[in-house]
């Protein structure tokens, strides 16, 4: 299922969209060179260095790296019980709150996000403004991590990906174009076709798949699941909801196109 286009005729062009997943795959690319594959993404070094850690947020000072564990691989951080010695050299913690916007665990995670920020960015940064939309983006994704942090105080699973701006994003959207339709590529088994979806039903089918992939630990940093995307989700609705009147406030609403899509 990829969203395509939606019923809304834009008033200036998405450029921060636009360069939010330029910038994405930009970080994908970069990721790989040091280990990992196209396909498969970064090497899980990386996710670790540059995911954002909640740990590491409420242990400040603390740093996490991937330590084996047996025939497997587990993330260890300074400060816990019977953890002994030093971190590798590593990026700061509070960059890793930017970087790990950026960070996807494959190609697929990467694309999963990268079509529903580029329909759902697109019209809500011609509502909010260039700068008001970065900003809405940037604070949905912070609001995620937080709720993350609060929920799981001694996670050492790297969040990873903009799961939460995009559902902050998502619900911005629908709150401001509640009846606005997604024109859509459904590819099935016994079904194939471009159905004009509900704005409402497609992020909701947006946020299923990312819930169901975590779960499946498709889209995840090593010792991630369902339960902390689910988290990040939420925390990332809750501020699209409350928040996206806040920034449309004083702006004109962009004109919706009379016949569709």
């Amino acid at each position: 299922m990829i969203p395509l286009r939606d019923s809304v005729t834009l008033a200036r062009r998405p450029l921060v969209t636009a360069a939010l997943v330029a910038g994405s795959v930009v970080a994908y690319l970069l990721s790989i060179r040091s280990g990992g594959s196209i396909l498969d993404g970064p090497a899980q070094q990386t996710l670790v260095a540059y995911g954002a850690i909640p740990y590491e947020l409420t242990h400040l000072g603390s740093h996490c790296a991937l330590a084996a564990a047996g025939f497997s691989q587990t993330v260890l951080c300074s400060g816990q019980r019977g953890v002994f010695g030093t971190t590798p050299s590593q990026p700061a913690t509070w960059e890793t709150v930017f970087s790990s916007l950026f960070v996807h665990a494959n190609l697929g995670h990467l694309a999963l996000e990268a079509c529903f920020l580029a329909v759902f960015g697109a019209t809500l940064e011609d509502a909010l403004g260039r700068p008001r939309f970065l900003v809405f983006w940037l604070l949905g994704g912070l609001a995620a991590l937080a709720l993350t942090a609060a929920v799981h105080p001694d996670s050492t699973t790297p969040t990873i990906g903009a799961a939460g701006a995009i559902a902050a994003v998502g619900a911005g959207y629908v709150t401001m174009r509640p009846d606005a339709r997604v024109q859509t590529l459904v590819a099935l088994p016994f079904f194939f076709g471009l159905p004009r979806l509900p704005a409402w039903a497609l992020l909701g089918v947006w946020l299923a798949l990312e819930t169901v992939l975590a779960g499946l630990h498709a889209i995840t940093a090593p010792g991630g699941g369902a339960g902390t995307v689910l988290v990040a989700l939420l925390g990332g609705l809750a501020f699209g909801v409350l928040a996206a009147h806040l920034f449309v406030r004083g702006r004109p609403a962009p004109a919706a196109a009379a016949g569709g899509v």
